[in-house]
């Protein structure tokens, strides 16, 4: 069984997911840590530093996406080492992902796969994020 540091990291990770998922801004945002070194990479993006830029490329991000929806697999939380209770996490996660314009039918549906690296910081007694970098991962055809 998961210790609790790692339930909370899941529980922020996967809240993170869900923001995007519904295009809730207020819940990305109170999932970041209140921190100027705040940093964001998008797929195919240039790094996104501070937490104004960063939550302004949220906003933009979600008004811009019709329907996402994210499966994540491979999932893996390992913690820095700290004399009382650890202070930063990092989670490892594949975005498995399916989204669409509209959803009128199967398809207007389109898939796609990431490999994301998130970064928290515990933050007045609660996980938050510091970081996140998502890459797509290219995707060969067999012959």
């Amino acid at each position: 069984m998961a210790d609790r540091n790692t339930e909370a990291v899941l529980a922020v990770n996967q809240a993170m997911y869900d923001a995007i998922e519904t295009g809730d801004i207020d819940l990305m945002n109170s999932l970041w840590a209140a921190r100027s070194e705040a940093i964001c990479i998008h797929p195919g993006a240039e790094p996104i530093r501070g937490g104004s830029q960063v939550s302004r490329s949220w906003a933009m991000l979600m008004a811009n996406v019709g329907y996402i929806q994210f499966f994540l697999t491979d999932v893996t939380v390992s913690f820095l080492p700290h004399a009382e209770r650890p202070q930063v996490a990092y989670l490892t996660c594949t975005e498995n992902m399916l989204s669409g314009e509209g959803v009128d039918s199967v398809e207007s549906f389109t898939g796609g796969k990431a490999v994301a690296s998130n970064v928290f910081v515990l933050e007045d007694e609660h996980w938050k994020l510091a970081a996140h970098h998502s890459s797509p991962v290219a995707v060969q055809e067999e012959q």
